[in-house]
């Protein structure tokens, strides 16, 4: 089969979404390199450019690979190294052990990598990929759930997965990969994660509510102040969180977010230990705060960033109707 492709134009820029179909192990060396490039940890590398190859549905494995490339200033889109900004990996995977790959209906697509250049984020690229990903995973897997994980302090990723795809939280995962270094991680501030469950059947649905009725009215689970905060390039406006309310028993409540968890881990990255352990703070906090919820059956139902000069991003759990 030829590889499946798409041109997207975007705020004057052309895109090209092409799964990789290359048989040749060389070409595979690019996806290390880019993700290298967006999270700077080389010790969590790909496997090698040989297995990759291999690994793609389009020759003997079960993975997909999807690269995202931008025409360059003559307007040509080349499929190489330095015009790749973005792409994707994952695999086909089983969700009960006991039954495995015996029925279809026990197959699942875990998304494991989904990144963008900084210079390219703008964009939108993250929700087109995985857009793309799900006509794929349709049209020709034949595969109709999607699991991923990702860090439940970072409103960008919330925004998507939460509320834009409507993505389910199975699981509250607390330090899932250890110690993990980089620039959108940092050694000392636990890997938490949400495991998550995209329905590519379902639509979007959520319960009904007002946000305005919820702001203020002691719906806040986590309780925030602004600080000024001396941070390693220079000075920020941060949110320090101050006291939790995990106990609160209304239908919707709110668990709040910092605006940039990524900008709050490189300017508290500093010896001071009074600042560098603001975001270890949020984790644990927001840990408590989402294990305790789940636990009395909240559901997270959406995510809300204010548009507003206060920018304050907000999860919205609603709790669970028993019949």
């Amino acid at each position: 089969m030829g590889a499946p492709q798409k041109t997207l134009s975007i705020k004057g820029k052309r895109f090209l979404l092409k799964v990789e179909s290359s048989n040749a192990s060389e070409d595979y060396s690019k996806y290390d390199e880019l993700r290298n490039e967006i999270w700077d940890f080389p010790e969590d590398h790909l496997t090698g450019s040989r297995n990759m190859m291999c690994e793609n549905f389009l020759h003997d494995g079960s993975s997909l690979f999807i690269g995202v490339y931008v025409e360059d200033p003559s307007g040509q889109i080349a499929e190489d190294r330095l015009h790749l900004v973005g792409f994707s990996y994952g695999f086909v995977g089983v969700r009960d052990k006991t039954v495995c790959f015996k029925s279809l209906d026990n197959l699942w697509f875990y998304s494991q990598y989904t990144g963008v250049l900084a210079a390219y984020r703008g964009y939108g690229l993250g929700v087109q990929i995985k857009e793309f990903q799900k006509e794929i995973l349709v049209d020709v897997f034949g595969v109709y759930t999607v699991t991923c994980t990702y860090d439940p302090l970072t409103g960008m990723n919330a925004s998507r997965n939460i509320h834009h795809f409507g993505m389910n939280v199975l699981e509250y995962q607390a330090a899932t990969y250890g110690e993990y270094g980089g620039f959108l991680n940092r050694l000392d501030v636990p890997t938490d994660r949400f495991f998550m469950a995209w329905d590519l059947k379902r639509a979007v649905r959520r319960p009904a509510y007002r946000l305005e009725d919820l702001l203020g009215g002691g719906h806040d689970v986590v309780e925030v102040e602004e600080r000024r905060v001396g941070g390693r390039s220079r000075e920020e406006n941060l949110e320090i969180v101050t006291r939790l309310h995990p106990d609160l028993d209304h239908e919707f409540l709110l668990i709040r977010i910092p605006r940039d968890f990524y900008l709050m881990l490189r300017e508290t990255d500093r010896d001071d230990p009074a600042i560098r352990k603001i975001p270890v703070e949020w984790r644990m906090k927001t840990r408590e705060a989402f294990q305790r919820l789940l636990q009395r059956g909240y559901k997270i139902v959406d995510f809300v960033g204010l548009k507003d000069r206060t920018g304050k991003n907000f999860y919205v759990l609603n709790k669970a109707q028993s019949s």
